[in-house]
């Protein structure tokens, strides 16, 4: 499967603005069966207003989705009928068939659990053959939540994750592709926003570890790679690992 991460410069709380610019990337860059965005793609990491009218943004997503014949994947920031928010991750088919995944650890030093409600479901969505986990920025921290269970051969991961913390970024791409034997897809903006400056490293790491595709350059680009499930089964097989991992009860 061919997949095509945008690492976008986020405009602060611009919605129109960031759809022209996502519209602007996907449409030069390589064809692709799935498109990534990252987390909060048409706002920017707005904790203290969130929930902006996400219609427009999702509106062009499905719109999208359906053009290219591919699916799109990245996180709005959704206002509930109680008054707060979820920081949702949408997964758009060209069908117009649509999974989501609400972010279940927020970013309590950046005031996200203020405003915003923590998602209690774990996701996992099939698409043309392969089996994707969804999970946002945060997440990657937390290695339980994300254990593989038989159930998934890549990690999808949206992001707003900034040059000062960088390093873990890198270091948590790989060590979640090696120890769950899949591929992670970690797409993350550049730019600045009001609180801290992003540099990207969008990222398509193999399930060895290694980055399949990656930008260094800290701009406004696109990034893609093809990612073969027929080499992870036999990888998977070959070096079985996964047959001798802990088992956990979640809470």
């Amino acid at each position: 499967m061919k997949i095509t991460l945008l690492q976008t410069d986020i405009s602060w709380a611009s919605p129109i603005s960031n759809i022209a610019t996502a519209e602007r990337l996907i449409e030069n860059a390589e064809a692709a069966e799935l498109y990534v965005l990252p987390e909060m793609w048409s706002t920017g990491f707005v904790t203290d207003a969130p929930g902006e009218d996400q219609q427009e943004a999702l509106a062009w997503m499905w719109t999208t989705a359906k053009k290219k014949d591919a699916t799109v994947c990245g996180s709005l920031a959704v206002k509930l009928d109680n008054g707060r928010s979820v920081n949702r991750l949408f997964f758009v088919e060209p069908s117009g068939e649509i999974t989501t995944y609400d972010k279940r650890h927020l970013f309590r030093y950046g005031g996200e659990d203020r405003f915003y409600s923590a998602g209690q479901d774990r996701k996992v969505v099939e698409w043309r053959g392969v089996r994707f986990l969804l999970v946002t920025c945060y997440d990657m921290r937390f290695p339980v939540w994300m254990r593989y269970r038989g159930d998934y051969d890549a990690i999808i991961c949206v992001a707003n994750w900034p040059e000062s913390r960088q390093d873990v970024w890198h270091t948590l791409l790989r060590a979640r592709a090696i120890e769950n034997q899949c591929y992670v897809i970690g797409c993350n903006r550049v730019g600045d926003d009001p609180n801290c400056h992003y540099i990207g490293n969008s990222s398509i790491i193999d399930s060895r570890g290694h980055a399949i595709a990656e930008d260094i350059s800290g701009q406004q680009t696109t990034i893609t790679a093809t990612i073969d499930i027929n080499e992870l089964q036999h990888f998977r097989e070959k070096f079985g690992v996964l047959a001798d991992r802990d088992r956990f009860e979640f809470e």
